[in-house]
Formats: structure tokens, sequence, C-alpha cells
């Protein structure tokens, strides 16, 4: 039987690079959301406002679906849609304090636009307000702001084994939305 954790987040969070150093240390398989919707040819077009892909949800989470099934290994899915998918044993969401995430989204070139877009969605905890509304109180919400790689991956791993928990809003950025706008 399988174990899936899905890690999310808003984008620059540091989904992707811990994810893969906690895949390594735990000696599973990892699949990236994003990489899996691409694949599989489930984006439907690009949003022409804002020039993201769109993704086809409902086949994405068909696919994840079958993955869990077809696997008898522990699976970490990342990425910023994998909570909108159903299966996981355990939801983590990762979060930056908006001014680190800032930094991180200028350091990919994103547009005004979208870095403002991302740090009022980051403000808000959009991911974890998704994550609850289809997984309840079995989420985890870990602010990694003031965080090392290898002390993210020690708190995942606890989380995983359940050795550790970090309880949905305890973190709160509502302050930076307060005094942004």
């Amino acid at each position: 039987m399988s174990e899936a954790i899905f890690i999310t987040g808003t984008p620059c969070t540091g989904k992707t690079t811990v994810s893969e150093r906690l895949a390594s240390k735990l000696g599973c398989r990892l699949i990236k959301i994003n990489d899996l919707a691409i694949e599989n040819d489930f984006v439907l077009g690009i949003d022409d406002e804002k020039g993201y892909k769109v993704i086809d949800i409902p086949k994405l989470n068909e696919k994840v679906a079958e993955i869990i099934s077809d696997s008898d290994e522990l699976l970490i899915f990342e990425g910023h849609l994998a909570h909108l998918c159903d299966g996981a044993d355990k939801v983590i969401v990762l979060r930056v304090r908006p001014e680190i995430l800032r930094s991180r989204l200028e350091g990919r070139n994103y547009s005004e636009s979208k870095i403002r877009e991302n740090l009022e969605a980051e403000a808000m905890g959009v991911c974890t307000v998704e994550a609850y509304d289809i997984y309840g109180e079995e989420i985890s919400e870990i602010d990694v702001s003031d965080l090392t790689v290898d002390g993210i991956v020690d708190g995942l791993s606890g989380i995983i084994s359940g050795e550790k928990t970090y309880p949905v809003g305890e973190v709160d950025f509502m302050d930076w939305l307060i005094s942004n706008s």
C-alpha cells in the first residue's frame, strides 16, 4: 500500500528544492505535478491575461489517482496544484513571508503583476484555504521563511512520520496585505 504526500504552496516557496532533497533522504519517488500535467497533455491553453498554463484539474486528478493506486511505495507529489488533487495521506503547505517571496519571484523575472498576484495569494493563504477545503484538518502548514533547506526537510520528515505537527492557522501574513494594499 502506498502513501501519498502532497507538498504545495505559492510559487517560489521552495517546494521543488525541498521535495527533491526529501525524496532523496527518504528514498522515495518524487512526482512533479507540473511536469505530469505537461507530459500527459493536460494543458488546456494559456491564460491570455496572466500568461500561465491552464491545467485540466479533473484529468490531472485522475492521473494522480492512477499513480497512487498502481504504487506500493511512498510517493511525494510536488507542485502548487498538488493540493487540488485527491488521494493524499498528508498535505503540506509551504509558506514564506511575502517580503522574502518578492525577492525570489523577482529573481525568476516574474512580471510585476504576477509578483503582486502571488504575494497577495501568499498573504491570504490561498493554497492553505484550497487544501483545507478538500482535506480539512489533515493538512500541515509550515512557515519556512527562516529555515534552511535541511531544517525544512527535517520538519517535513517529522510530519510524514507523525512526530511533528504544524497545524493550519498558525501562519498569518495578513498584516503584509493590509500594509501593502
